[in-house]
């Protein structure tokens, strides 16, 4: 074999090499709440299997017509069910992947030096203290969705709304709470949990029984491109360790399938 046979031959296996390399990382798109849990999943993950999952954070409703209109997503974990059902519904997912991983809470978060007493729960949000109150935008939000059946049912919401600051996803509606530009939150257990927020105030649980159930799930995208990867990363999911991680900041995961 000549020279320019070598070449070409060893030239031909390095760009297999490349696109071997670059096939080895998912990209996936989920819902705020699952800023920290999901760190922890992706660390675990990569670090047993050598592969790459890249996460962009954001709202639930956001990445749904963003996947909609074609973003290069390989998997969505959204903070409701709808979502990924209508995806499934409209073809973009691979069949038999839809999968519910976790239930959110919500909760009533304040700074630790707040005066405001969390001891009534959301009716915290009457406080004299409170001028402006964070919550998920709940357009789009599944938290904030929630949060504003719990308002209402707790009868607060009517003397509460005037006081809303939006945010777009429940990560910016936390980070409202921690530059002061709101006084309390209504927002994820999960972020209350996290690393940043654990120490810095204190929270009040709102019962489960005073919005509609935060059930999660995710799916694998039809247009991903490396669906091997995407589709291991969704039986780590389903797995008992991934279980644990998701209890641990804040998620309920009973009743969930692990196949």
């Amino acid at each position: 074999m000549n020279i320019r046979g070598r070449a070409l031959i060893t030239s031909l296996a390095l760009a297999w090499l490349s696109h071997a390399v670059v096939a080895q990382q998912i990209t996936v798109a989920a819902a705020a709440d699952l800023q920290s849990a999901m760190q922890d999943l992706v660390a675990r993950f990569e670090k047993q299997t050598n592969k790459t999952v890249k996460v962009i954070y954001g709202s639930s409703g956001n990445f749904f017509q963003q996947i909609q209109n074609g973003a290069p997503f390989d998997m969505f974990f959204s903070a409701n069910v709808d979502y990924p059902k209508q995806l499934e519904s409209a073809g973009l997912t691979m069949p038999g992947t839809y999968y519910q991983y976790a239930r959110g809470k919500i909760v009533v978060w304040v700074p630790k030096d707040s005066k405001i007493d969390l001891s009534t729960g959301l009716k915290a949000l009457l406080d004299p203290n409170v001028r402006k109150i964070a919550i998920a935008n709940p357009l789009h939000a599944p938290y904030g969705q929630a949060a504003l059946s719990a308002m209402k049912k707790e009868g607060v919401y009517e003397k509460a709304k005037d006081k809303f600051v939006l945010g777009e996803s429940i990560s910016q509606t936390a980070s409202f709470i921690l530059s002061g530009s709101a006084d309390i939150a209504v927002m994820a257990l999960s972020l209350a949990l996290s690393p940043n927020m654990k120490h810095g105030g204190q929270y009040a649980a709102i019962p489960a029984d005073e919005y509609p159930p935060i059930n999660q799930a995710c799916v694998v995208l039809s247009s991903s491109k490396d669906k091997a990867l995407a589709q291991r990363f969704l039986s780590y999911i389903k797995g008992p360790e991934a279980a644990r991680v998701l209890t641990a900041f804040g998620f309920d995961v009973s009743g969930r399938d692990q196949k």
